[in-house]
């Protein structure tokens, strides 16, 4: 499996996109926590990888930040060297065709 693509590595991008969010808006842990229905600790947990995510947690989070779950997981915009964002891969095959 592509390093991109692993465990690891999605738990640390999701990890990072979900505590962006959660910063941005200028909430806690605690804040986000209670909007989802789900514990400060595993918010916690969350955010620092620790743990492998279920669906319907991650459902929670997203109607806690009222965005639909693929903006969690969108992976166009990740620092992730080699990566080509959706708009970079379009270009690179118009380019190449």
């Amino acid at each position: 499996m592509s390093e991109i693509f692993s465990s690891q590595n999605i738990q640390q991008q999701l990890a990072k996109r979900i505590r962006v969010l959660r910063v941005s808006r200028g909430w806690s842990q605690e804040v986000l926590a209670e909007l989802a229905g789900l514990h400060r600790n595993y918010i916690g947990h969350v955010e620092r990888a620790e743990v492998n995510i279920g669906l319907t947690n991650l459902a929670k989070i997203a109607h806690a930040f009222e965005v639909p779950v693929h903006e969690l997981l969108k992976m166009e915009d990740l620092d992730m060297p080699g990566y080509l964002s959706r708009t970079e891969e379009a270009a690179a095959f118009y380019l190449c065709a």
